[in-house]
């Protein structure tokens, strides 16, 4: 996720620096000293289950989720805490107080592609790598509610009396529809307090709007000259691309020469050509995986494949458009400068980025999601109106007629006044020693946009790759045991304001 440092304390109105509880260290290394071997056994439990939402099943009644829920109510039992099982929303409390604290994640993880492992993606991977737990939800956000549930336990262990209920909520479709949650907060009260742990650090009081712009491709060509089929690429539509591939048909020697000249110069990407036939070659491509909302992280498949095609006259099929489409309107920018005119930065989120992610095909129809993540800074209509008219151009230039276009303009969340993002931000400087942290800005999408003050407090930490939604995600045994501290504080902290 991107983060931006905040520029001008100006902009928000965030009290001074506080004193912290003056017990507060003790309390925080009783709960690494206690409780750092159970939550990594804890983690690999949650991670057992491949919590994957499909479309042919719904959440609460997929038996992956149903174990995966079994097995928090039962920890929630073991460590002496309220349970509520809500269908799509879990809530686990500590505390009867009328006033409360709600820490927010989700259960739910991206698909993993089991070939890209060394072990199984849902298996704790714990030798490969010495200090890392390899595993799909270990970052994202399995980590975050193992956490959680021991922070809990070691407030509950000391006695440690709260003005407010600390309520963990652990949202189960949070990675492929926000619809049930949106509906389920229409009646829950809002907390005194709300905290994302499904981020990062220092404190993040702004998220960019997750947004889609997915043409349809259909059409058909005479097959007489060059020409690519089979063109496929990506996994979901939040990950940036780590393969790509296409078959070309009808190519000379002389231009196969040229792309694989062209393809020798794209060192960020390994390219491998194979003949299938006297007149069809497999071209694939190998990037780097990596959250789309950094796309800056990864390097894109999709892009790197197209981008040797770039000024070469392929037949106007289906697969020729679409990679024409990236060439001409994405290319390898990541920031949306060639699509018209809709490219554009804010002072503290920065700038909006685009990236074609997935490739899905129908028959000879061919979709392209292209996620991209807006900004402040410029209205929805006038952004919509320029992603139109870009669309209008290039069909027009390109004399392709689009079978469909799905746009989404999600909304930005900038934050400039949560009575608590200060004290969680005196929370990360107490126990990392970094005086010059600041506020953030991220380009992913929390749950926090569905509360009325929430920000997010990490799990991961600044400087470093977030590997969420990547086909390499860990969490080290090192930031289990910083998240351990800095959650229990930030609990104690919360409770009492």
């Amino acid at each position: 996720m991107k983060k931006l440092a905040l520029a001008s304390v100006a902009l928000f109105a965030f009290s001074a620096q506080a004193q912290l509880n003056k017990n507060i260290d003790s309390v925080a290394n009783y709960a690494v000293n206690t409780y750092q071997s159970a939550q990594v056994h804890t983690l690999t439990n949650l991670v057992s289950f491949p919590t994957v939402n499909k479309s042919d099943i719904s959440a609460p009644q997929n038996p992956d989720f149903i174990g995966f829920k079994a097995l928090l109510k039962m920890k929630a039992a073991e460590l002496g805490l309220d349970y509520q099982d809500l269908g799509y929303t879990v809530l686990i409390g500590l505390g009867e107080q009328s006033d409360k604290v709600t820490v927010v994640t989700h259960g739910d993880v991206q698909p993993a592609n089991a070939s890209k492992w060394q072990q199984s993606p849902f298996i704790i991977d714990t030798t490969s790598e010495p200090g890392r737990l390899i595993g799909r939800g270990t970052e994202d956000d399995k980590g975050a509610i193992a956490t959680a549930l021991y922070a809990m336990k070691t407030i509950k262990d000391k006695g440690i009396t709260l003005n407010n209920r600390i309520e963990l909520m652990i949202y189960l479709a949070e990675e492929s529809d926000w619809g049930s949650l949106t509906e389920f907060m229409k009646t829950y009260e809002q907390p005194k307090y709300a905290v994302t742990i499904d981020a990062s650090y220092p404190v993040v009081v702004a998220e960019k709007g997750w947004s889609l712009i997915a043409p349809t491709f259909n059409a058909t060509s005479a097959k007489t000259g060059v020409y690519v089929s089979d063109v496929a690429g990506g996994a979901f539509v939040s990950q940036i691309p780590e393969d790509a591939s296409l078959v070309l048909h009808n190519a000379d020697a002389k231009l196969l020469t040229q792309l694989k000249a062209k393809a020798s110069t794209l060192k960020q990407v390994e390219f491998n050509f194979a003949q299938q036939s006297d007149t069809a070659v497999a071209i694939s491509v190998k990037g780097v995986s990596a959250h789309s909302s950094e796309p800056e992280s990864g390097v894109n498949a999709i892009a790197y494949l197209a981008e040797i095609f770039k000024g070469l006259v392929l037949e106007n099929n289906s697969d020729g458009q679409l990679i024409n489409f990236v060439n001409q309107l994405i290319g390898l920018d990541i920031h949306g400068k060639q699509f018209g005119d809709i490219a554009y930065k804010h002072d503290f989120m920065g700038p909006m980025t685009v990236a074609p992610t997935v490739i899905e095909r129908e028959g000879n129809a061919l979709t392209l999601s292209v996620n991209a993540r807006r900004p402040m800074g410029k209205e929805e209509l006038v952004l919509k109106q320029q992603v139109d008219s870009a669309l209008a151009k290039w069909q027009a230039t390109n004399n392709v007629t689009l079978n469909d276009v799905k746009t989404i303009i999600g909304t930005p969340m900038l934050l400039d006044g949560a009575p608590h993002a200060q004290k969680l931000l005196d929370i990360f400087k107490h126990f990392t020693g970094d005086q010059q942290a600041g506020f953030v800005s991220i380009g992913g999408g929390t749950n926090a946009k569905l509360f009325d003050n929430a920000v997010s407090f990490g799990p991961s930490m600044p400087g470093k790759r977030y590997t969420g939604h990547s086909e390499h995600e860990f969490i080290t045994l090192e930031q289990l045991k910083l998240n351990l501290r800095m959650y229990t504080a930030m609990m104690i902290e919360l409770g009492n304001m």
